[in-house]
């Protein structure tokens, strides 16, 4: 019952903040003459970071070293545990166009923030949509805006480490920008799938990786460069839970996962 009330209060305080920030956001968008519209984007991941703050069960920490330089592009690249992901990665400091299912983007209000944001969307199941995706990132990459992946896919249900798609670091190798991989981890139960409940108190930590320099790399190099950051981001989630890497891949990755080093020495070997 106390969970059932306190939910309730924390989207009756979302839906409060959403029905604020949208005049905020016409006329930013108004008033935004940047070719990507980045004064817009950033005012939208305020919003999700506003979002963070109004659930008290959300203990959230953010460690690592911001770009010194925010209009210094990226693709960034994350784990993927629930929607509560979103939000989260919102609170970090810079804008980024973000890449997501082309479903959201007909969602009535979220789509609308994501349209007027300039975000980009993908059908997975459309092999044009997804070379569309590639031609409009690298446009934005090119107007100084870094662009954000979940490489994974989709959500996981248990906070394994799903495979990575290849899509991020071929645009990455192909535009010649740095990797910036990021990793979270403890929002598994923070916003359960299927429900609207939020889940028990979390702690939920959230790192910023080093960057990984794509400069003189090429197509080969890309499943060695993909296998690099899999391992970055998988080193960081064992070392917050205490265990093994192998304990946070899924499936036959636990057992075919090269080491970070292994990674980088194949990459350089290719480059």
């Amino acid at each position: 019952m106390l969970n059932t009330l306190r939910s309730a209060w924390i989207w009756f305080s979302i839906a409060l903040l959403v029905l604020l920030w949208m005049p905020v956001m016409a006329v930013t968008r108004l008033f935004d003459r940047d070719p990507v519209h980045y004064a817009t984007g950033r005012m939208f991941r305020r919003l999700g970071a506003a979002m963070t703050r109004v659930n008290p069960a959300w203990k959230i920490r953010i460690e690592g070293t911001y770009p010194a330089d925010p209009r210094n592009p990226y693709v960034v690249v994350s784990n993927h545990q629930s929607n509560a992901d979103i939000p989260l990665v919102s609170r970090l400091p810079w804008e980024m166009k973000w890449v997501g299912k082309a479903e959201l983007f007909r969602l009535p209000i979220v789509g609308w923030f994501m349209r007027v944001s300039d975000d980009i969307p993908v059908d997975r199941d459309s092999q044009r949509s997804r070379a569309t995706v590639l031609i409009r990132a690298m446009e934005v990459l090119r107007q100084r805006c870094s662009v954000m992946f979940f490489p994974e896919g989709t959500r996981s249900r248990d906070g394994l480490l799903l495979p990575f798609n290849d899509g991020a670091f071929r645009l990455a190798v192909k535009a010649q920008v740095p990797i910036l991989p990021l990793a979270l981890d403890g929002t598994t139960d923070a916003l359960p799938k299927g429900g609207w409940r939020f889940g028990p108190p979390s702690d939920i930590r959230l790192a910023v990786l080093e960057p990984i320099p794509t400069e003189g790399l090429t197509v080969a190099d890309v499943p060695a460069l993909r296998d690099r950051v899999v391992a970055l981001i998988a080193e960081q989630l064992a070392a917050w839970r205490g265990v093994p890497v192998a304990a946070v891949l899924a499936g036959s990755d636990a057992g075919s996962m090269p080491t970070v080093s292994a990674a980088s020495s194949d990459a350089a070997r290719r480059g």
